[in-house]
């Protein structure tokens, strides 16, 4: 399969990306406060309020009365229709966290929409060369360990219907190459699980496996990330057993709010300028 490689411009905007995360972020959980943000981007608090307040003016946050921020207007309707991504992420937190301390390496769970993929929750590594947080990033599907794994739920038919979609409109869209990813998919199905060796980030090696739900549908990727430099074969199959570990307890949580799904927070009104 092409390699198209992700990787950031030679002059990013930081305060740009910044504000950006935090509308992802946003997207993804209920509330974020100002000590919670300048956390996650490791910026001081005085910098994380001026960029919430900036949301809040372009209405992409409001602030609630217990001055936490929430989704704002822009972007209230699509996280209304992420209901099974924030259920997916508030099941998986905490096990990401569990599966970081425990091999020592960064960990992702990744939702598929069409032929995108995008990470919904990342958790870092604390060693120094370590892959870092993808949360709120979209890669193509094909390209990213959890995407292949999503990927590989479809049959043939609607694995070409979905790449057809997904380039309509724009001529210039490369997808991969169908029949070396079929091939690729179909031996992800008969091991269970996927390694990802540099197609999204040259020197990063990724292995995952599904998240199922009841009806046995995969739902999300799990995932594992670390510095080629760190892979080693023998290593495969306890990372495998952590993974696997890993999503039975995330299949078991997402159950329960499955059974009781909770109702989308209220959200304040926002009067005009």
């Amino acid at each position: 399969m092409e390699k198209i490689l992700k990787k950031p411009p030679p002059y990013v905007i930081t305060s740009v990306d910044h504000a950006l995360r935090i509308a992802a972020i946003l997207q993804l959980e209920e509330h974020l406060t100002v000590t919670d943000a300048a956390r996650r981007l490791a910026v001081a608090p005085s910098t994380a309020h001026r960029l919430l307040q900036t949301l809040v003016y372009r209405d992409f946050a409001v602030q609630d009365s217990h001055r936490a921020y929430r989704v704002g207007p822009i972007l209230e309707l699509a996280a209304q229709c992420m209901s099974q991504a924030t259920r997916l992420r508030a099941s998986s937190a905490p096990h990401l966290r569990w599966l970081v301390d425990h091999l020592h390496e960064s960990a992702n769970l990744t939702i598929r929409t069409g032929v995108a993929a995008r990470f919904i929750c990342s958790v870092e590594s604390d060693q120094i060369l370590r892959v870092g947080s993808r949360e709120g990033m979209v890669f193509p599907a094909h390209q990213t360990t959890g995407g292949l794994l999503l990927l590989a739920e479809l049959s043939s038919e609607e694995l070409a219907s979905a790449y057809a979609s997904g380039r309509q409109g724009d001529s210039s869209a490369r997808g991969p190459d169908l029949k070396a990813l079929a091939t690729e998919l179909a031996r992800i199905r008969h091991y269970g699980y996927a390694i990802n060796s540099e197609l999204s980030e040259r020197g990063v090696i990724a292995v995952g496996v599904p998240i199922r739900d009841t009806d046995h549908v995969a739902v999300a990727g799990l995932s594992v990330s670390l510095p080629s430099v760190r892979f080693e074969q023998a290593r495969l199959a306890t990372i495998l057993s952590s993974l696997r570990r890993t999503a039975s307890a995330i299949e078991t949580d997402y159950a329960l709010t499955a059974a009781s799904p909770q109702p989308m927070p209220e959200f304040a009104e926002v009067g005009g300028a």
